[in-house]
């Protein structure tokens, strides 16, 4: 089995690659899990996982220096692809080859998190979307962050791509979620997989270099992400016809 799904936001700031890292040590209890940072441009997840210092990355990948192997890393019970920060790798990189990328990481895994770039504003930002079975969309409670939401939810059904659901993150005391979940509801067409509370710990955990899983595994937003992954349904796929369909995967020349 494998499905794919693209961590996405819209919008900056949301915690998204905490999210993707959280949802992934989460169902890494239970699935064989493997998460790539798609941002090639803005690449963060390295350092969430304690690999600054690796020398193969998703970068060398897509650039054709190395293979999709040698920039893997078993970290925290997870297979982590890491994406380099330079500006010369993000200029040689290819960013179609992430389509050899995933169909290659998906013979060998359950689940596949892609960790995707913010905005909607170029074919580079746009391909993991493209690539994944379904989105989770992360938002803030925040009517900026739910249209920016929406729109990538509109980007995703365009091409095919399904809603998993949402996840709210950064979620204050004196933020309603529930009245804002509930109306939220009505315009995406995923469910709410979890409030993830404001959390000094996932700071503590950035700062770090570790997933907040790892770091204060006991605290409310840990717990509030391990729900989120109890929600989050994998559906069963054929890795063979995964790969086949994301080699073949049309990219929009336009957006």
């Amino acid at each position: 089995m494998v499905e794919v799904f693209a961590v996405a936001s819209g919008k900056g700031g949301t915690g998204k690659t905490t999210s993707t890292v959280a949802l992934g040590m989460a169902l890494s209890e239970r699935y064989d899990v493997t998460v790539v940072d798609a941002d090639t441009g803005m690449a963060n997840l390295l350092f969430h996982a304690g690999l600054s210092d690796a020398e193969t990355t998703l970068h060398d990948v897509l650039a054709e220096d190395a293979p999709v192997e040698a920039a893997t890393y078993d970290r925290f019970g997870m297979t982590v692809v890491p994406c380099g920060t330079s500006l010369d790798g993000f200029r040689d990189a290819d960013p179609d080859r992430l389509r050899e990328v995933v169909a290659s990481l998906a013979t060998g895994t359950d689940v596949i998190l892609l960790d995707s770039p913010p905005a909607l504003d170029s074919r580079t930002a746009v391909l993991p979307v493209v690539l994944a079975d379904r989105i989770v969309a992360v938002l803030q409670p925040t009517i900026p962050a739910i249209s920016d939401g929406l729109k990538v939810q509109e980007y995703a059904t365009t091409y095919g791509t399904g809603v998993a659901g949402l996840l709210f993150n950064k979620v204050r005391e004196s933020e309603s979620i529930d009245r804002v979940a509930e109306k939220t509801e009505r315009y995406f067409d995923g469910p709410t997989l979890a409030a993830v509370p404001e959390s000094e710990c996932a700071r503590e955990a950035r700062r770090a270099g570790r997933p907040l899983l790892a770091h204060a595994p006991d605290c409310a937003a840990a717990t509030a992400y391990r729900r989120a992954a109890d929600a989050l349904t994998v559906r069963e796929g054929s890795p063979g016809d995964a790969a086949d369909r994301f080699r073949s995967a049309v990219v929009p020349e336009q957006l």
